[in-house]
C-alpha cells in the first residue's frame, strides 16, 4: 500500500543512485526505489499540521534490529545522545520555537536553560527542555536594600495669605533609608510642616510612628528616629562610601509612585558639580545620574556596586529636551549634614562667604587692578552687611585663596583629576562658626584675614522652619512679612513672574542691613467702616510709621500699639503689578526716572482705629489681632 499523503509541502525524493550514502548498519534486503535507513523510536516530525494515520497501514517505528524494510518505509538512524521524546500530548501547533544554546554538551542535564524551546526544523536533532526548577533558583540578597523604608506623612500648611489659619491636610509618601545611630535619612521636603509621620519596612504591615530630630532646608536633608524597638530589629544599617567617580554605576532603590513594593533604577554618575537645590535655594555639591528618579524616590538612597550610599536622591530635571536627568546629594554633604547636627545638637546650617563676586578671565580687566601673571582670583562686587567679613573685606578686593587654595581667574579650584569645581564648595564644607583664612589682593598689596564663617541671612526668606506665619491687624488693615512661601501663596509657583517687581527685585537682589530687618507689607484690607477707601491695597512695603523706618513686624506691631499720637500714618511703597517678562522687556520704561511712582499714605485716627479693630476680628473669625511670636 501506498504511503499516505501529509498536508503541507511535499517532501523531497533522494534520488536512487544516492542512497548508498546513507549508511547500511545492518544486513537488511531493499527492493528497487526502497530507502532503508534506521528509525528513531519515534515518528519523524514535519511542518505543518500532523497527518492522519491510516489504521490499515501504520508507519512502524522500531527498526533497531535485523529488520526487513517494505517498500516505501523510510528508515531514520538514531542519535546516539539520550534524548527525552515529548508526549504527543504536549506537542503545539505552529512553528516551533529556536532552542537555547547548551551550556555543555557533556552534560545531559539541561533542566536549567532559560526557555524551553525546540529546533525550528523538528528533525532527528529535537530536544524537549524541562521547565526550570524553582526551587533550584538562589534568591539574589541585598542586604541594603532591606534598610530602606517607605515614609508616610500627614503635612498640614500654614495659610500664608491667612496666616491665623491653616491649609487643609494632606498626605505623601517619599523613601528613607535607616543608618547608624537608630536613625532614618530622608529628604527636607518629604516632612515639611509634617503634623504625623510614619515609617514601614520592607516586607511589613506596620507602621510606626516616627520623631523628627532635625531638619535641614539648605540641604534637603531630614534626620528620624523611632521610638519602638521593634522596628530596629532584623535590619542593618546603611554603611556610607566616598565620593564616586564620573560613570560609576550607582543605583536608586525607593518607594516612587505606581506601587508599594521597593523599586530599583539603575545609571550611571554622569556629572559632578555645584549646583542649585530647589527646596533651599541654595548651591551645593551634587551628583547628576541618569537613572530615572521620580516622585516618591525622594530620600532613597544612591547605592554603589558595594552596596554603600553615595547619596541621596532628591530631585530631577523635567524639560521637554532633557530625559533621564536626576539629581543625587552626595555624601559629602550628608556627612556634614550628620556630624553638624552630632556636633551641636541641632542643624545649624551651612556658611557662605557672603560676598557677590565676578570673574577675572579679562587680560585688561587684570592688569587695571594690578594683578601679576601669575596671579589668579575674583573680584569682589558686594558684600553683605549682616556677614561677618564685612568688617574686613572691601568691594574691588581680589580674593586670590581660601584656605590655602589658590583661586582660578573663573572662580574655580582643582577638585580631583582631570575636574574642577566652584570655590563655594570649600566654603561649605566648613561649619557654622568655623574660621577660614582668606587672602586678597589690595591695592596692589596682599593681605590675610582671618574670618569667622556664618549662615547666610536674606531679606527675604526661602523658609520659616516650620513655625507659624506672623501678622498684625489694625483697623482691618492686615500686616505680614514678606516671605518666599508667602508669595508662593499670593501668586503661585509662577510667584516669580507674576508678582509685584519690586517685591521680585528685594528678593533677588536686596541684601538685609542688620539680622532682624524684614520687608513689611500690607497683604490685605478687611473691609470695614473705618478703612473706606483704602479697599484696593494688597501686597504694599510699609516703609515708615508716623515717620521713624519700620524695621521688621514686630517692631511696626509695637510701635502702633504704644502710639499716643491723634493720628496712624503709614507710609507705603506703591508697587507695580507687573510680570517679570513684561517688566524686562519694558525697563527702560518702567524704571525711567519720569515714571516714578510717588508713595502712598495711609491715615487713621488712632482712638477709631484701635476700637474698630475688635469688631473686625469678631466678624472674620480671627482670634487675636497678632500672632504669638509678636506677644513676648
Amino acid at each position: 500500500m501506498s504511503e499516505p499523503r501529509k498536508r503541507g509541502r511535499k517532501p523531497k525524493t533522494p534520488k536512487t543512485d544516492t542512497m548508498d550514502d546513507y549508511p547500511h548498519t545492518n544486513n537488511n534486503s531493499a527492493t528497487q526505489n526502497d530507502v532503508v535507513v534506521s528509525v528513531p523510536t519515534t515518528e519523524p516530525r514535519t511542518r505543518g499540521r500532523k497527518p492522519k494515520t491510516p489504521k490499515t497501514n501504520t508507519m512502524d517505528s522500531s527498526h533497531t534490529n535485523n529488520n526487513s524494510a517494505t517498500q516505501n518505509d523510510i528508515v531514520v538512524p538514531v542519535p546516539t545522545t539520550d534524548i527525552q521524546d515529548p508526549s504527543p500530548a504536549h506537542r503545539t501547533r505552529g512553528r516551533a520555537r529556536k532552542i537555547g544554546k547548551l551550556a555543555d554538551n557533556n552534560n545531559n542535564d539541561i533542566s536549567h536553560v532559560a526557555s524551553p524551546e525546540r529546533s525550528r526544523h523538528g528533525d532527528a536533532t529535537d530536544i524537549t527542555i524541562l521547565p526550570p526548577r524553582w526551587d533550584s533558583v538562589a534568591a539574589k540578597a541585598v542586604p541594603a536594600m532591606d534598610a530602606v523604608v517607605k515614609v508616610f506623612c500627614v503635612h498640614t500648611e500654614p495659610n500664608f495669605s491667612l496666616a491665623w489659619q491653616r491649609k487643609r491636610q494632606y498626605s505623601s509618601s517619599s523613601s528613607g533609608f535607616i543608618v547608624g545611630g537608630r536613625r532614618v535619612l530622608t529628604n527636607a521636603h518629604s516632612v515639611e510642616h509634617h503634623t504625623q509621620v510614619k515609617l514601614k519596612k520592607r516586607g511589613s504591615e506596620i507602621k510606626y510612628l516616627a520623631t523628627v530630630l532635625s531638619i535641614g532646608t539648605e540641604c534637603d536633608i531630614a534626620l528620624l528616629t523611632v521610638n519602638d524597638d521593634e522596628f530596629w530589629e532584623g535590619v542593618s544599617p546603611v554603611e556610607f562610601g566616598g565620593l564616586p567617580a564620573l560613570q560609576d554605576a550607582v543605583t536608586v532603590v525607593g518607594y516612587p509612585i505606581g506601587g508599594d513594593t521597593i523599586s530599583v533604577t539603575s545609571g550611571v554618575v554622569s556629572r559632578m558639580e555645584v549646583l542649585s537645590y530647589v527646596h533651599g535655594s541654595t548651591e551645593l555639591l551634587g551628583l547628576q545620574i541618569d537613572a530615572a528618579i521620580n516622585s516618591g524616590n525622594s530620600g532613597g538612597p544612591a547605592l554603589n556596586d558595594k552596596g554603600e550610599c553615595v547619596g541621596i536622591a532628591f530631585q530631577s530635571l523635567k524639560h521637554e529636551d532633557a530625559e533621564n536627568i536626576g539629581y543625587v546629594i552626595p555624601t559629602p554633604v550628608i556627612m556634614h549634614f550628620i556630624q553638624d547636627y552630632e556636633k551641636n545638637g541641632a542643624y545649624t546650617g551651612f556658611p557662605i562667604l557672603g560676598v557677590e563676586w565676578q570673574k577675572m578671565e579679562n587680560p585688561d580687566l587684570r592688569m587695571s587692578v594690578g594683578m601679576k601673571v601669575d596671579q589668579k582670583g575674583v573680584r569682589i562686587r558686594r558684600i553683605e552687611p549682616t556677614a561677618p567679613e564685612s568688617h574686613v573685606l572691601k568691594p574691588s578686593d581680589i580674593i586670590l585663596s581660601f584656605d590655602g587654595v589658590n583661586i582660578a581667574n573663573d572662580g574655580t579650584v582643582p577638585f580631583r583629576h582631570g575636574e574642577r569645581i566652584g570655590f563655594s564648595y570649600l566654603v561649605s564644607q566648613k561649619y557654622t562658626g568655623d574660621n577660614a583664612v582668606v587672602k586678597v589682593l589690595r591695592n596692589p598689596e596682599i593681605l590675610e584675614f582671618n574670618i569667622k564663617l556664618a549662615t547666610h541671612k536674606r531679606l527675604i526668606p526661602v523658609h520659616i522652619n516650620s513655625r507659624p506665619p506672623s501678622y498684625y491687624i489694625i483697623a482691618g488693615f492686615v500686616f505680614t512679612a514678606v516671605t518666599v512661601p508667602y508669595l508662593r501663596s499670593e501668586y503661585g509657583k509662577d510667584y516669580d513672574f507674576d508678582a509685584p517687581v519690586k517685591l521680585l527685585d528685594k528678593h533677588l537682589h536686596a541684601m538685609a542691613q542688620s539680622v532682624d530687618e524684614q520687608v513689611v507689607v500690607v497683604s490685605q484690607v478687611l473691609v470695614a467702616d473705618i478703612n473706606i477707601g483704602y479697599e484696593d491695597i494688597v501686597n504694599t512695603q510699609v516703609l515708615a510709621f508716623n515717620g521713624k523706618p519700620v524695621r521688621n513686624l514686630k517692631n511696626l506691631a509695637e510701635m502702633v500699639e504704644s502710639c499716643e499720637d491723634e493720628f496712624l500714618k503709614f507710609d507705603l511703597e506703591y508697587q507695580q503689578v507687573l510680570p517679570l517678562s513684561l517688566s524686562l522687556s519694558l525697563k527702560n520704561i518702567c524704571y525711567c526716572t519720569d515714571c516714578e511712582l510717588h508713595d502712598q499714605v495711609v491715615v487713621l485716627q488712632t482712638k477709631t482705629a484701635k476700637a474698630a479693630t475688635f469688631d473686625i476680628l469678631a466678624t472674620h473669625c480671627i482670634p487675636s489681632a497678632m500672632s504669638g511670636d509678636l506677644k513676648t
